[in-house]
């Protein structure tokens, strides 16, 4: 799965590109400007470089999204070479946020029949009124984010309608929960998106329903396998699941001084 995971998703030229976003390459490095309020950086691997030499690529990078004035991620992974980066990372001003690990599953063992709590139906999203929606439960689900959700998946799925699903979880006309599938085209990868439960509504299997309905998804397209970045909370209720800990990730931020 890890070199599947590997060879297959990381540092993939995108196949849904929003208006005003691109990728180029820089060395082993995919850059990527414009999809979201910050820059991306991705590798499969950094092809050996360390040293003085990696020192210039990191640099090389941050003086990318300093002369754009605007902050970008370097995406990290637990196995990744050589030892010293994410202390080379600190040292060039990134800062760390929340690790997350990298479970997959296969398709077949996940996909069932979603089973919600009465009251509760699982609908899939695509028009602007029903993305609006989701604005509110990302504030009440995310606390902390403010990333305005619905321009963010508003512009994906008019980069690529047929290549994602936006699923939410109602009850009383309140979105409880929403996440979306891509379909990675010309993988055996359907990628897991967002999924966080509003509080007053966690512990009923309303998450496990929605990953088990954007499983069947994934299924119905003929996709292998399924790929989450999960945080601590939703780890447990995944590998319950079928999901398996391939790697961790952890975003390393660049920002521009203030």
């Amino acid at each position: 799965m890890l070199e599947a995971y590997q060879t297959q998703l990381r540092a993939r030229d995108e196949d849904i590109v929003p208006d005003g976003a691109w990728s180029e390459r820089d060395g082993p490095l995919l850059r990527t400007v414009g999809r979201t309020d910050r820059g991306f950086v991705e590798y499969r691997d950094l092809g050996g470089l360390e040293g003085a030499e990696l020192d210039e690529l990191i640099a090389r990078q941050v003086a990318y999204f300093a002369g754009r004035g605007e902050p970008f991620e370097w995406k990290h992974h637990g196995h990744d070479l050589p030892a010293d980066l994410t202390q080379r990372l600190l040292a060039h001003g990134f800062v760390p946020e929340p690790q997350e690990t990298v479970l997959v599953a296969r398709v077949a063992d996940v996909a069932a029949e979603p089973r919600v709590p009465e009251g509760v139906r699982l609908i899939e999203v695509s028009d602007d009124a029903g993305l609006e929606r989701l604005d509110l439960w990302e504030r009440g689900a995310w606390e902390s984010r403010e990333v305005h959700i619905s321009k963010l998946l508003r512009r994906l799925l008019e980069a690529g309608p047929d290549a994602m699903r936006v699923i939410a979880a109602e009850a009383g006309g309140e979105v409880l929960c929403a996440a979306w599938i891509r379909f990675e085209r010309g993988t055996e990868f359907a990628t897991l998106w967002g999924g966080a439960t509003l509080p007053a509504w966690r512990g009923r299997g309303i998450y496990r329903a929605v990953v088990v309905y954007r499983a069947q998804l994934a299924a119905a397209r003929g996709f292998r396998y399924l790929e989450v970045d999960a945080s601590d909370e939703s780890r447990p209720i995944l590998e319950r699941l079928g999901f398996v800990a391939i790697t961790t990730t952890t975003p390393y931020i660049w920002s521009p001084p203030s």
